[in-house]
């Protein structure tokens, strides 16, 4: 699965203008950093509520195929620049976390 296609089965809302598509490898779920750069793996889609800066880095430093903020919390400006300029998508929804879990899972993301 792309990213294209997770952002249209999930109803997903993009946040970066970036035209670009991304292979998903997996999906994750976690909000504390030091944990997704121990565990994170290239082409993941990471499902966090954080947003600040430090979400990019980390989402930069594995290649993740895209972030995925739930519960329509607001991204700052800022987080969405640096992520337009190191080319990682970021998703919202108003879902949760779990909610879009389930659903990617019924995808077929995932190992």
């Amino acid at each position: 699965m792309d990213t294209y296609e997770l952002q249209g089965n999930l109803g997903l809302k993009q946040l970066t203008g970036l035209d670009i598509n991304k292979n998903i490898s997996d999906g994750y779920i976690c909000d504390l950093l030091s944990r997704v750069m121990a565990q994170g793996e290239e082409g993941m889609a990471w499902i966090t509520v954080l947003t600040h800066l430090n979400v990019i880095a980390v989402a930069s430093l594995h290649d993740f195929a895209c972030v995925i903020i739930p519960e329509g919390i607001e991204v700052p400006r800022d987080t969405i620049e640096k992520a337009e300029e190191n080319e990682i998508l970021v998703f919202s929804s108003d879902k949760t976390a779990y909610e879009l879990a389930c659903e990617m899972n019924e995808l077929g993301i995932g190992k």
